[in-house]
């Protein structure tokens, strides 16, 4: 039998999911859009990682992270839940102990690690705007009619300097077609949107940080060539994509339940969890001023987790009836 551990990362744009190892060799990696169906993206994930795992691999730890964690921890039977700046920490802490400062640019948001010898000792997040974000470089990649996966490389052949707005994506989608219009080539425009990206980034996420190296460049738009080279231009320093950079929160996740585990057993509720009907809801109470919106997670139609009351008096007690049910 091979001891693995499961981590899963559910962020508003993608769901990610590793298996490890107890020396943290990925033994399965997944990488889906979330859709904004969460619950549907986990079950796909879960399918997806049994299928490349070997009979003899046996989950005995599981955790997740990201802006979706407690519900993907309240579906899987999670052992621990822990936010992506510990998770992030604690995977670049594994593979790279020597970095210090770590870019982080999702689907929907953006963040900053400061880490010294491994631990988090400060960080910042940008998730009110969407500029810069990778949604944003989607839909700018698909306005262009360029493939993502080509966006980067194009703004490489640029041969000329292009200012591009980026504190807003209002802006920035008004000052690339504004340079289109005037003749200016795709590849300049693609190569100024690269470096408006990392100057909103230095100014929004960044700003007041102490910055050192090592660099590490992690999230999906880490995936852009064309951003990693702004970066390295802007901090003039060499700027290291780690190989895993899509499923770093995932990993961390993982090692985080090896570590609270510890041959104790696992709550993991089994890969066959994604044949299981679960539903979400949410009811306002009614029982003080506050009217607080209450949340609820289903598994086969029975409650089992609540939350979002102030007072405790739906989530402490699961037993009592759900409105209207």
């Amino acid at each position: 039998m091979v001891k693995g551990y499961l981590g899963i990362d559910v962020g508003s744009i993608s769901t990610k999911g590793v298996v490890i190892d107890k020396d943290c060799k990925v033994l399965a990696s997944s990488y889906l859009r979330t859709q904004g169906t969460p619950i549907n993206s986990i079950k796909k994930l879960l399918r997806e990682l049994v299928g490349q795992l070997d009979s003899e691999v046996r989950i005995v730890g599981a955790g997740t992270t990201g802006s979706a964690r407690r519900l993907a921890g309240v579906v899987i039977q999670a052992d621990i839940v822990k936010n992506e700046i510990i998770a992030h920490a604690v995977a670049v802490g594994q593979f790279y102990p020597e970095a210090r400062t770590v870019f982080e640019i999702g689907g929907q948001d953006s963040k900053i690690i400061i880490l010294r010898d491994g631990i988090p000792i400060d960080f910042a997040m940008n998730n009110v705007c969407a500029a810069g974000t990778g949604s944003f470089l989607d839909h700018q990649a698909a306005r262009l009619d360029i493939p993502i996966e080509e966006f980067g490389d194009l703004a490489l052949r640029a041969k000329n300097h292009v200012n591009i707005a980026g504190r807003c994506t209002v802006f920035a989608e008004s000052d690339m077609i504004h340079k289109a219009q005037l003749g200016i080539a795709t590849e300049d425009i693609v190569a100024g949107l690269c470096d408006a990206i990392v100057r909103n980034y230095m100014n929004a996420v960044a700003r007041g940080k102490d910055l050192q190296p090592l660099f590490l460049f992690q999230g999906g738009v880490a995936a852009n060539i064309g951003v990693r080279r702004a970066f390295e231009r802007t901090i003039e320093q060499k700027v290291v994509v780690p190989k895993y950079f899509l499923v770093m929160g995932a990993i961390g996740a993982a090692i985080l339940a090896s570590e609270e585990v510890q041959g104790n057993g696992t709550r993991f509720a089994g890969f066959e969890t994604a044949d299981v009907e679960f539903e979400t809801r949410a009811f306002e109470c009614n029982g003080c001023p506050n009217r607080c919106e209450v949340i609820e997670i289903l598994r086969e139609g029975k409650v089992i987790d609540r939350y979002g009351d102030r007072c405790g008096k739906w989530s402490e007690n699961l037993e009592k009836p759900s409105p209207g049910g």
